[in-house]
């Protein structure tokens, strides 16, 4: 279980991804409570916002849409949020390895 990262009192800029159910995929959560494959499209949280993508990722977690969502700490670009920490990084590139189609 992902430790929950604290929300309250910062401007760090948060996104939420888990993997989805189905494919095992990295998934990023966007507007509309749509689950995109690229970080690009990731919808960004600030502060105590963060709560809400949070509980949108537990509530695609209880309808098995998706698996083990967090927040990840993003500083945004002009081509959308990048990923502060390594294991977003590694996520936000893309499987490391050959995915059969």
């Amino acid at each position: 279980m992902q430790a929950k990262v604290k929300t309250k009192g910062t401007a760090q800029p948060l996104v939420v991804t888990a993997n989805r159910l189905r494919d095992g995929r990295v998934v990023w959560l966007a507007e509309g409570g749509r689950w995109a494959e690229h970080i690009a499209e990731a919808k960004v949280f600030l502060g105590e916002a963060a709560e809400t993508g949070l509980a949108e990722g537990a509530e695609a977690e209880r309808t098995q849409l998706v698996v083990g969502a967090y927040a990840a700490e993003v500083t945004v670009g002009v081509a959308g949020p990048v990923p502060l920490r390594a294991r977003e990084k590694f996520r936000a590139l893309g499987p490391s390895v050959g995915v059969a189609a």
